[in-house]
């Protein structure tokens, strides 16, 4: 493995950390819809419905 590989193969897994790393912590706080502006503001956020789900429950399409 030459010295360009490794940068690149360290470089992509401080990225992959850092993302992993930031899901945790939102998960931990309490927020269901990551990366969602509105996720706190929501009234499906309210309701306890994710974004993933609608309002009978089944996955949205």
């Amino acid at each position: 493995m030459n010295f360009a590989t490794l940068i690149a193969v360290l470089a992509l897994a401080v990225i992959l950390f850092l993302a992993v790393r930031y899901i945790y912590r939102e998960k931990k706080k309490g927020t269901t819809c990551i990366g969602c502006p509105y996720a706190g503001s929501c009234q499906k956020y309210k309701e306890g419905i994710t974004c993933q789900t609608d309002i009978s429950g089944s996955k949205a399409e």
